[in-house]
């Protein structure tokens, strides 16, 4: 079934119903995406009925997974379908509160698979804002027309500039710690003393008060760049947004591309996309996500990309991937490896990548860079078991290579003694053996969290190794190669191939879920910290164990107790 019925409310093999991450503007319930010139304003009004799920009103613009997905959505159509505005307003669409943070209700009731996943994408979300900024030029305003607690404030703490209203009652705050007993899942804690640059007693007094801070001590503590008192706000935000639009380096012109909705059908145990096919081995907990290269060379100019629109390969593939992430993440828990493959022309793969190198001026090319990067680093903070399948056939090469080095292992078939008729493929067929090809963007244009390249983070030992691979550039490297030269784990033979995939698959499936995440997180971030690695890292590790706790979530925790007059009840002992 196509998705022009958008897959809502679908049922899952387990008869629950499948989150969907694919919405647009006609169907948004919680924001208004309002273009004027060279500066946009995203309204949050959250419908207190428009829950993802049922048990709680999203009051006082509290949100849930739908509504960031929802505000995802209009990032990204900013990105591709509105290249003329150079910034943003973010704003509330009720009176006296800006928004009141992450539901309540909902983190109390929901899964802790949920409530996990929710503040991952949700930290991927506000990392995205910060990305508009750094890399497309787009500045980004915070516009807190009264309250911004929790949740809503760490909105405001993504973008560039945040303005508080001045009328004696409008305050931040970050009240997880005093009222939930849980801390700020969207990276609040690290953006006050990372980015905010917030002195740690002031950060220590911000965080454990509960009506936070408002009026000039917001100000003189960094915590917000300007108050304004309420008759001069609208035209105060206004100006400021027009002199950041006046000062950015965005360049886009002409009209934009219309990000079109996927067209993607759903079967019990598969999702078949345009050049994405995902296969679910349930009885084993795997998924196999095979991407497939162009059908066409690349256009002969930026015009010539323009025109294709969404259906230009890499931006349709990497949509594609993306979407693919994000169901396995959210709607099959229970997979415990993905495993990577890919089908095509290798050199045609590389000819995207200098297609795109020779257009990087342009707005729409170095768009669909941007967003590689960011659908390479979800892969990364995926807590699955990732393994590439370097097959005959393959075209794991320049971008789709980075899948190689993003993944825990990868195994590439060496080519054994070949028949006359085999050419050089496994079986006997007519693929072109196994081979992994290197391009100029392996060392740059996809860095990870940490800042590094995934090749850069690979050879930490030896920066040697990296300039190494790079004079390998545009060769079709095979298993003997590959492996020498350290991009690949294992190169193995016709005999040992099945049983060797088969019995690591195995293994994974049979290890502790838990004790995975924690050292694959471990392991696959080597070399400096960032702060967007920080968000990741330190906090999701101490919000995962936290949000465990029965402190926070036990009957008589501080979630389960919070607004029904009861004080929670605390096991005092620290651990």
């Amino acid at each position: 079934m196509a998705d022009a019925e958008h897959s809502a409310g679908r049922p899952l093999a387990n008869g629950k119903t499948r989150v969907d991450f694919q919405t647009e503007p006609a169907r948004y319930r919680h924001w208004q995406l309002n273009v004027d010139g060279n500066v946009a304003t995203l309204v949050m009004d959250v419908d207190e009925k428009g829950a993802l799920f049922e048990g709680y009103d999203l009051k006082l613009n509290s949100y849930d997974l739908g509504v960031d997905i929802e505000l995802a959505d209009a990032i990204e159509r900013l990105r591709f379908e509105h290249p003329q505005v150079r910034a943003v307003v973010l704003r509330s669409g009720k009176p006296r509160v800006f928004s009141a943070g992450a539901n309540i209700r909902m983190l109390a009731g929901a899964t802790h698979a949920h409530k996990v996943n929710f503040c991952i994408f949700t930290n991927e979300t506000r990392n995205g804002i910060e990305d508009l900024s750094e890399h497309s030029g787009l500045k980004t305003i915070c516009a807190i027309n009264g309250t911004a607690a929790g949740g809503g404030y760490e909105l405001a703490l993504a973008s560039d500039y945040i303005m508080l209203v001045d009328d004696g009652t409008a305050a931040v705050s970050l009240p997880e710690l005093p009222l939930l007993a849980v801390l700020p899942g969207t990276g609040g804690l690290t953006r006050v003393s990372d980015k905010r640059k917030v002195r740690r007693d002031h950060a220590d007094v911000f965080c454990t008060t509960e009506e936070g801070v408002k009026g000039k001590r917001a100000v003189e503590w960094r915590l917000v760049d300007d108050v304004v008192p309420g008759s001069k706000f609208d035209d105060a935000v206004l100006a400021r947004a027009k002199e950041f639009a006046a000062n950015s380096p965005r360049n886009g012109t002409g009209k934009g591309i219309a990000l079109t909705p996927l067209t993607r059908s759903f079967a019990t145990d598969s999702v078949e996309y345009g050049f994405v096919s995902v296969e679910f081995q349930r009885a084993e907990r795997i998924a196999t996500i095979t991407l497939r290269g162009p059908a066409a060379p690349p256009p002969d100019s930026a015009a010539a990309m323009t025109a294709l629109g969404a259906k230009f390969w890499p931006l349709q593939l990497a949509r594609e991937l993306d979407d693919a992430i994000l169901n396995i993440r959210l709607n099959e828990l229970d997979v415990a490896a993905i495993v990577f493959k890919s089908a095509g022309d290798a050199a045609a793969v590389l000819a995207y990548d200098r297609f795109l190198d020779a257009n990087k001026d342009h707005w729409l090319a170095r768009e669909i860079r941007l967003l590689w990067k960011r659908v390479l680093k979800r892969v990364d903070l995926t807590s699955r078991s990732l393994v590439a399948l370097i097959e005959p056939g393959s075209c794991f090469a320049g971008t789709l290579a980075e899948l190689a080095f993003a993944s825990d292992r990868s195994y590439m078939l060496a080519p054994s003694l070949p028949s006359p008729a085999s050419g050089g493929g496994r079986g006997g067929d007519n693929k072109p053996p196994a081979a992994i090809a290197l391009g100029d963007v392996n060392f740059g244009a996809y860095p990870m969290s940490t800042g590094l390249t995934r090749l850069a983070c690979r050879f930490l030992a030896d920066p040697a190794d990296v300039e190494t691979a790079k004079a390998e550039r545009g060769k079709m490297l095979d298993a003997e190669r590959a492996q020498k030269l350290g991009l690949i784990t294992f190169a193995l033979d016709d005999i040992d191939w099945d049983d060797e995939v088969r019995v690591f698959l195995e293994e994974r499936a049979s290890f502790s879920p838990d004790g995975l995440t924690g050292m694959e997180a471990n392991l696959r971030f080597a070399g400096p910290e960032t702060m967007e690695s920080k968000i990741f890292a330190r906090l999701t590790a101490w919000q995962n164990w936290i949000f465990q706790r029965p402190n926070a979530i036990g009957e008589e925790g501080a979630l389960k107790r919070y607004g029904t007059g009861q004080k929670p009840v605390f096991d005092t002992r620290r651990v």
